[in-house]
């Protein structure tokens, strides 16, 4: 079986400079909707228009070119199919063409693309509550 071998290691101690690390790219897990909207979007089901606007919103999206783009719309009927119809053949199509556009986290790390997620506050707002600390103190109350 065919495959890309491990993904590198974060870890890794080389003598020989990494060649590809001034390729690396860092973007920002801003949530914002990046790129085209769906051609035809009502043709396709709500799971198929679903799964594009996951696409628009992820992180890596802000990097796309319009090749990109033009790939996922070409994957677009044949998730369509996939959902009215599952099978293995067209799963492994999706997730080859998703893997070449970074859809899992190893597929990041082998296109050396580093996703920043914003930084959560160290407190909550005060109207918000802190549902760890109150199952903290229900569990002390049993005892």
């Amino acid at each position: 079986m065919a495959g890309n071998g491990p993904p590198p290691s974060e870890h890794k101690r080389r003598r020989n400079a990494d060649e590809f690390e001034e390729h690396a790219v860092t973007v920002e897990d801003d949530g914002q909707v990046h790129g085209p909207p769906l051609p035809f979007s009502a043709l396709y089901g709500p799971r198929t228009v679903d799964w594009y606007e996951t696409w628009q919103r992820a992180p890596q999206a802000a990097t796309f070119t319009v090749t990109d783009w033009q790939r996922l719309h070409m994957l677009a009927p044949i998730v369509d199919a996939y959902w009215l119809e599952p099978t293995t053949k067209l799963f492994a199509e999706i997730r080859l063409n998703e893997s070449l556009l970074g859809a899992t986290h190893v597929d990041r790390m082998r296109g050396r693309i580093k996703v920043d997620t914003p930084k959560k506050p160290a407190r909550l707002p005060a109207d918000v509550p802190d549902m760890a600390e109150r199952r903290r103190r229900l569990m002390t109350d049993v005892s």
